[in-house]
Formats: C-alpha cells, sequence, structure tokens
C-alpha cells in the first residue's frame, strides 16, 4: 500500500520540484518590489508592479496546483476536487500567460537579457499558453476528454517554461558564470521546446494506449 501511494505521488512531486527554485526566485521578486528594494535586475518592474506580481503569483498556483491534476489516481477519487482545481487552473493559467504577454510586449528588457528571437517566442508561446487553456475548456465542455487532456498536458508545458530553463541553464552557469546575449536566448527557446517535445510525447503514447485498449476489448 505504501509504494502504491508512493507511486501516485512520484509525477505530483517531480512537477512540484521542478517548480520549486522559479516560484522561490519569483517570490524574491515579489518581495523586492514590494519592499521598494530598487536594483539593476529589478528596475523595470517598479514602472508597472502590478504585472509582475499577478504573473508570479499565479504562475505559482498554476505549477503547484496542475502537477495533481495528472494522475489518473486523484481524478477517479476527488472528481469534484479535479473539476473545482481545473477552474482555478483556468482563471490562473490564462492570468499567468496574458501577464507575461504583457510584460513582454511594455517591459523595457536591457537587450543582454532578450534579443529578437526571444522577444518573439515568448510572444508565441503566452498566446499559445492561452489558446491551449481556451481549447481545454472547450473540449471538456464537448466532454471529449482525449483533446481536453491533451490541451491541458500542452499548456502545461509552456507554463513549466522556467522550471526546465533552470535545468538547461546550470551546466552552462557553472562553466561560464552569467549567461547572457544570444546564447541566453537559445537556452531560454530550448526549454521550451523541450518540454513541448515531451508534452506531445506523453499524449501520443497516451493515444496508443488507448486505441490498444479499444482493440482489445473488441
Amino acid at each position: 500500500m505504501k509504494s502504491s501511494s508512493s507511486h501516485y505521488f512520484r509525477v505530483p512531486a517531480i512537477l512540484i520540484a521542478l517548480s520549486i527554485i522559479p516560484i522561490l526566485a519569483g517570490m524574491v521578486r515579489v518581495h523586492g518590489v514590494v519592499a521598494g528594494e530598487l536594483t539593476t535586475e529589478n528596475a523595470r518592474f517598479f514602472m508597472s508592479p502590478i504585472p509582475i506580481i499577478f504573473h508570479i503569483i499565479t504562475a505559482s498556483f498554476f505549477c503547484i496546483l496542475g502537477a495533481f491534476q495528472f494522475p489518473q489516481y486523484y481524478r477517479h477519487r476527488w472528481p469534484n476536487w479535479h473539476r473545482l482545481s481545473g477552474r482555478a487552473l483556468i482563471i490562473c493559467g490564462l492570468a499567468s500567460a496574458l501577464s507575461g504577454l504583457w510584460m513582454t510586449l511594455f517591459y523595457p528588457i536591457p537587450s543582454p537579457l532578450q534579443g529578437n528571437s526571444l522577444y518573439y517566442v515568448r510572444i508565441f508561446v503566452g498566446c499559445a499558453m492561452s489558446a491551449s487553456i481556451v481549447l481545454a475548456l472547450i473540449s471538456i465542455m464537448k466532454r471529449d476528454i482525449t483533446s481536453h487532456r491533451a490541451w491541458v498536458i500542452r499548456a502545461y508545458a509552456l507554463g513549466q517554461g522556467a522550471g526546465t530553463q533552470v535545468l538547461v541553464f546550470i551546466p552552462f552557469m557553472i562553466a561560464m558564470g552569467e549567461v547572457t546575449g544570444f546564447l541566453r536566448d537559445i537556452l531560454m527557446i530550448s526549454a521550451w521546446v523541450i518540454n513541448s517535445m515531451i508534452a506531445e510525447l506523453i499524449i501520443w503514447r497516451s493515444i496508443i494506449s488507448q486505441q490498444h485498449y479499444v482493440i482489445s476489448q473488441t
């Protein structure tokens, strides 16, 4: 029974662990803005602090709460919780994506921290995450569980970009120190690419598994 319980918690534990460093870094940034601690790193946020605070809080909830949406065990054992938390995730996910878009479009981000390639990819990611959440909502309203699950996985993969970015950056920071410029853009973008590829693999394996189940029942 103990090993079975640990199995059910494995996926949420991995996803929460992936979220921890970005969430802690975000909380430090929020504290700095609220406390009025002006630095070169957070100076742009003082022009309009609400979007960054809103983004960090909603993204944190989206990543932590979303981690418990995927294991079948939780969906079947607590279906009402799954539905209620799913509604909260729609709000948090859209708020996170749209506030991220706002920051990309309106915050004056220094060129060493964001080149043209990262700028346009961030816009694409914000739009793609928002669209995925809306399509997930439309799918579940149509009772299309397969499509709903696929779009939720895609949205969560994009929302978890910051967690994977930490993992991608670590070896380069150890070897080179601070990473800026074009290399920073490429590493940031690669994290979303990695997450999206993993998401599509999970979706593909889920579809194949369902097809095999249907065939076995006929």
